[in-house]
């Protein structure tokens, strides 16, 4: 599917009705204190959003635009943060300077926010259907049988199937795409007045993003909603959007209409970001050449499934495929495609049906305990969320130092240069060495992931959704950086996206999964260029285009 810019018609139909403005942000400025003294997040902006309108903020992680739209919810911590000056003006109800007993009544009824993480914004010990219907039942004087009803809509509107079953199930029984799905319907379910989207399509892949946009659209236009949409991928921004803030280093450094942003951008920032959109084939320097050798890794005849509460859900069916040493192969598929669960079978995170997985002869799926622990060495995994992945508790220092004291790699002398050479290759600093997670950009702690992945000196490394959740100039970095390693270290990769051009950037084989199979599989840019299977022929026709 082809996302269209809005037609003369309805812009017509726009530009004459009563336009209304909701939202006015003035000079608005906001500060952290952190203990290398004070960190200014937001600097003096100003922006206005009208009735009906869909603003987009873009810019790279720290640039201040999240921030800004979390001062509007009330949803800074007070301290570390603090609203130094500006205000926000909502139906002439200044949201920065409003008691809570007021912004109870707007947060989630007039404004809704949809969080970019949904795994942190979900109750764990609540079913799904509990906490969508939640704050419709807070605010409005209805029936929690007719609240029911509105959220089985819902749920089935943002593209989940079998929806009176998931009403029932926990967060942690989703995908990560139907969690995001959850979290969009519970920030729906009250129509308001305002949408705040942080990255609401994030964790989605390009049919069901399409799907979710057409939807925030579509309630967008019915309802008369303003969106303020907060995103790292350009391309949604350019055609979700009307107008464009883009925002570096807490102040806005270009505003205009969305179009004219895109297409004829003025500051070198902009061109920055536009310019950093993987468009291209892998780059020639750092193409694989096939070796006649033994793979490197055997995926023969894999099949996994999970036991539901009434039945069995069959997740990968009888999988097959084989990659050679320095290879890089793509894993492309719409969420809960089996793409995620098969890659988690390969280090043994989850057991299999049947079949068989071997790295060279050694049979992975046969390990006991002791033996996965020895074979782990040779087989890592970079996570999509590395703030869910890395200890709070622990410093990039022993976070680092960990595997490589488990392992034996290193004698106690030799630890601290080893880790700050690691810090160095992935391009983090030696002298953060001491600080925590919590204290670094999503980007910086993707890094950090990286490099606790490199640590061991695998052969293998399985990199599920690495740069999904990075905006476009930090995952031009981190995909370099990753294909700068492999060549380096002779290292093999299975990379798992639901951003097509991303894999098409970096890989040099690419499968593409559906209900638990792989239905094509071939060279990437073959596969690209001229895909033979219809679903393949469907992910790339929803990919967002010009």
């Amino acid at each position: 599917m082809v996302f269209e810019t809005r037609s003369i018609l309805a812009q017509l139909a726009t530009d004459t009705r009563d336009i209304m403005e909701l939202l006015n942000v003035n000079n608005l400025s906001i500060a952290f204190d952190t203990r290398d003294g004070k960190t200014q997040a937001v600097d003096n902006i100003s922006f206005n959003v009208q009735q009906g309108e869909t603003l987009g903020i873009v810019g790279e992680s720290g640039s201040g635009k999240s921030v800004s739209c979390y001062a509007l919810m009330g949803l800074i911590d007070k301290p570390p943060g603090h609203i130094e000056r500006g205000k926000a003006l909502f139906h002439n109800v200044d949201l920065l300077s409003a008691d809570e007993k007021t912004m109870r009544g707007i947060r989630g009824k007039r404004i809704s926010m949809i969080f970019q993480d949904p795994m942190t914004a979900l109750n764990p010990y609540l079913s799904v259907g509990a906490q969508i219907i939640e704050p419709l039942l807070l605010h409005e004087d209805v029936s929690r049988n007719l609240a029911k009803q509105k959220a089985l809509t819902l749920l089935e509107e943002v593209g989940i199937n079998d929806a009176a079953s998931r009403y029932y199930q926990y967060p942690h029984e989703l995908s990560g795409g139907m969690r995001q799905r959850v979290v969009i319907a519970m920030a729906l379910i009250t129509e308001p007045e305002l949408l705040i989207a942080d990255e609401p399509t994030t964790a989605l892949d390009v049919t069901i993003q399409a799907q979710i946009l057409e939807l925030i659209k579509d309630l967008q236009q019915r309802r008369n909603i303003a969106v303020i949409f907060i995103s790292h991928d350009l391309d949604v921004i350019r055609y979700m959007t009307d107008r464009t803030l883009v925002m570096e280093q807490g102040r806005i450094v270009e505003h205009g209409q969305s179009q004219t942003v895109f297409n004829s951008p003025n500051h070198s920032y902009t061109k920055k970001l536009l310019a950093s959109i993987p468009q291209q084939a892998k780059p020639v320097k750092f193409k694989y050449t096939p070796k006649k050798n033994s793979p490197l890794l055997s995926v023969n005849n894999v099949s996994i499934s999970y036991a539901d509460r009434s039945s069995r859900f069959q997740a990968v069916n009888n999988v097959s495929l084989k990659l050679a040493k320095g290879e890089i192969l793509g894993l492309v598929g719409e969420s809960g495609c089996g793409k995620t669960t098969l890659s988690q079978s390969i280090v043994k995170l989850i057991n299999i049906d049947r079949g068989e997985i071997l790295l060279g002869e050694l049979s992975l799926h046969k390990l006991n305990t002791s033996e996965l622990k020895q074979a782990r060495k040779n087989v890592q995994m970079i996570f999509q969320d590395p703030y869910a992945s890395l200890n709070p508790r622990m410093t990039v220092f022993n976070t680092l130092a960990e595997p490589l004291k488990i392992h034996r790699l290193a004698e106690s002398s030799d630890i601290k240069k080893k880790v700050l050479n690691l810090m160095a290759d992935v391009g983090l600093d030696p002298c953060w060495a001491n600080k925590y997670p919590h204290e670094f950009s999503g980007g910086q702690r993707q890094r950090i992931a990286i490099a606790r992945a490199l640590a061991v000196e695998p052969q293998l490394i399985i990199a599920d959704e690495p740069v999904s959740a990075l905006d476009v100039t930090i995952q031009a970095q981190i995909l370099e950086l990753l294909l700068t390693l492999c060549q380096q270290r002779q290292l093999t990769m299975i990379f798992i996206s639901h951003d097509l051009a991303v894999v098409r950037y970096i890989a040099d084989r690419t499968a593409v999964m559906n209900q638990g199979k792989i239905v094509e599989l071939n060279a990437t840019e073959t596969l690209y260029q001229e895909p033979t299977h219809s679903y393949t022929q469907q992910l790339l026709s929803a990919k967002l285009s010009g």
